[in-house]
């Protein structure tokens, strides 16, 4: 016990000089600990940062979450990327409204039946906001304790699992457990980095990290291979008619639900047959105009798309969607980081015409 106490002396006085300062963790009230965790899933501090604070600016209750239109609140996540989060948040907030009298609960039980909630979001809500001794587990956490006590087992493994959360809370402390939970995360975040470049120098546990000592940083902690991504190709139609732009909704379910997009289907296809669709759909179409094919990566699926900018000269569309400005495309329809990605020589192409136009009335 000795050792797991010198652990966290050693950990909690590092944290209390090196820590970053973010938004959420300067004012850990419960619902901006919750906000944040969720966003900070699969996404770096750096990005969520302004996304965090233009969330609670709009929305700075759990009321003010469960009552939002969800087209307001899916703009507001827009490029955060893993879409489900933004719906189980809101579904969320609405049961916190209705059950829990519009506040955060605290206990463990209680937070896992809220969507989108699991067993690290839960820990982290609890030790950060509320000073509960409850462990969470993340990637960082992981990390830093599998090379402290040189656990080679695979880190996703649930024997592994097992251990370094045992580890974890052995270390836990009576007094400040919300620090002690953060101290772990900060520490694999900033120092002790994955892909053999952490920076030992700068660890507070140097001194009893076998990993270490070993020489075995490279190799701890042991992963688990990875199954490769399903590659899906899709031609995706930019169509433009009179300054504004076809989108449609995408599903209720499944990825990107609820969303608009340009217009896409799966597979390739070459100018020729792109335009014999659109014409079917759409009636009389301009050649289309080829774009920079993009790649865009989703956790077990990676979009390869053919981007074609087409002009419609007066479009009858067969297929339920709506036409929209650039401008109101960017203030009220969330459009997911796949489709943005094509914006860029959108507003190219619209430069070029204006120039054009503007030599033409020159002459």
């Amino acid at each position: 016990m000795n050792e797991e106490i010198g652990f966290t002396t050693a950990l909690l006085a590092w944290y209390h000089t090196h820590r970053r300062i973010l938004p959420w963790r300067e004012h850990p009230d419960p619902y901006r600990v919750w906000i944040a965790e969720i966003m900070l899933q699969q996404t770096r501090i750096e990005t969520v940062i302004p996304y965090f604070e233009r969330f609670i600016d709009r929305l700075p209750t759990v009321a003010d979450l469960a009552a939002v239109d969800a087209e307001v609140l899916y703009k507001l996540w827009e490029g955060l990327g893993y879409y489900r989060r933004a719906a189980n948040v809101k579904q969320a907030a609405q049961l916190i409204c209705d059950r829990h009298e519009g506040q955060v609960p605290a206990e463990i039980p209680t937070l896992l039946a809220l969507p989108g909630i699991g067993t690290y979001t839960a820990g982290a809500i609890a030790s950060i906001a509320f000073q509960h001794r409850e462990i969470a587990v993340d990637g960082n956490v992981k990390r830093v304790i599998a090379r402290v006590f040189g656990i080679t087992g695979p880190i996703d493994a649930i024997p592994t699992s097992k251990t370094i959360a045992r580890l974890v809370r052995d270390g836990q402390p009576a007094s400040r457990p919300g620090d002690y939970t953060q101290a772990l995360m900060e520490l694999g975040a900033i120092v002790c980095l994955p892909s053999g470049k952490p920076r030992c120098d700068d660890c507070p546990l140097l001194d009893r990290c076998v990993a270490r000592k070993q020489n075995a940083i490279a190799a701890i902690p042991a992963k688990t291979a990875k199954r490769p991504r399903k590659i899906e190709r899709r031609t995706v139609f930019i169509l433009h008619a009179d300054g504004r732009y076809f989108i449609c909704k995408r599903p209720h379910t499944g990825l990107l639900a609820d969303l608009w997009e340009f217009y896409n289907i799966e597979g390739f296809l070459e100018p020729e047959p792109a335009e014999t669709h659109l014409r079917s759909l759409f009636g009389s179409v301009g050649t289309p105009k080829a774009l920079t094919e993009r790649m865009h990566v989703f956790t077990h699926l990676e979009w390869h798309m053919r981007g074609y900018l087409v002009d419609l000269s007066d479009p009858q569309p067969r297929i339920t969607g709506t036409f929209v400005t650039l401008d109101e495309l960017a203030s009220g329809y969330p459009l997911p980081g796949a489709f943005q990605s094509f914006l860029e020589e959108i507003h190219q192409d619209v430069l070029n015409k204006d120039q054009l136009q503007l030599k033409a009335t020159k002459k």
